[in-house]
């Protein structure tokens, strides 16, 4: 069988942690064998620096694993690597059931607040394929959700248990979008990382000549990314810092508040906030997404 290597890094229940098979893959989504390469040890695998590729493996695992057609993104914007996203999933599941004597709650009863959703629209996909969990997801660029709901018409299942807003306010993050009825088991977000566009340059190509310190290539994200997706006024620290005190304000209709917290340096400061404001309950959540360390953030009033 072709396949690639285990990523035991991964969540116990996620299916991506024994890898990928290739020629699966490739049955489900032609498209994708283009851009399969050989590893140094003769392995097959694809160029995970081709953001194209990256699109294409992500499209053969969604219409693979999750039965999921017709799944696309608007050019040029955040690609998602599905198996650190399913993971994402994976741990908040495990932190409802903390709370429901160890039973993973499932079903179209639990309801999930996804803050900037994006064309991708991959943690309601996920969640819902998972779980079955019905979702609102966010975003503050028209265009995204309008392509994202194209995305859902084509998937019935979908279409029923997930609803898009648009965030109006750019300033906010959870003020504008939630109504006065809604009651929301858990929140998820993957915040904008860097603090502008300079930043997210910089950044971004440090990493990629410190991976092709002997080539003349042109410094590129293979995960793309448009600019409210990769930044912020104040980065990541300062999205999050909003999303804790809004949050404040709607604690009588949100459970878990969770989000990525990709920086480490940013959380010290954060819990100091959450501390501080006497939060009932604190979690950090470690993940390993490829090369990188991430790690969840979540707190409930």
């Amino acid at each position: 069988m072709s396949s690639t290597p285990a990523n035991n890094a991964l969540h116990p229940r996620n299916i991506h942690r024994t890898g990928y098979d290739i020629k699966k893959l490739t049955t489900k989504n032609p498209s994708l064998k283009k851009h399969i390469i050989l590893t140094p040890v003769g392995k097959e695998s694809i160029n995970f620096s081709d953001p194209q590729a990256v699109f294409e493996l992500n499209k053969s695992l969604l219409k693979t694993d999750y039965q999921i057609d017709n799944w696309s993104i608007i050019k040029n914007s955040l690609c998602p690597p599905i198996p650190g996203r399913a993971d994402y999933m994976h741990y908040l599941a495990d932190l409802l059931a903390s709370e429901r004597d160890g039973v993973i709650p499932t079903g179209p009863e639990i309801h999930i607040l996804d803050i900037g959703t994006g064309s991708s629209c991959i943690y309601p996909i996920l969640g819902q394929r998972i779980y079955q969990w019905n979702f609102v997801g966010t975003d503050i660029e028209e265009a995204a959700l309008q392509h994202a709901q194209a995305t859902l018409k084509t998937n019935a299942s979908l279409k029923k248990a997930v609803q898009l807003r648009f965030q109006e306010q750019k300033e906010h993050v959870l003020k504008g979008v939630i109504a006065k009825d809604d009651r929301f088991d858990a929140v998820v977000c993957n915040p904008p990382f860097f603090k502008s566009r300079e930043d997210n340059w910089q950044k971004t190509t440090k990493k990629f000549n410190n991976l092709n310190k002997n080539s003349d290539k042109i410094p590129v994200q293979n995960f793309g990314g448009h600019p409210n997706e990769l930044w912020c006024e104040g980065g990541e620290r300062q999205f999050i810092r909003t999303m804790i005190y809004e949050s404040m304000d709607f604690k009588s209709q949100l459970g878990w508040i969770t989000t990525l917290v990709s920086d480490k340096d940013n959380l010290k400061p954060l819990i100091a906030i959450l501390e501080y404001h006497k939060v009932g309950k604190l979690e950090i959540i470690p993940m390993t997404q490829g090369n990188k360390s991430i790690r969840i953030l979540a707190w409930k009033w």
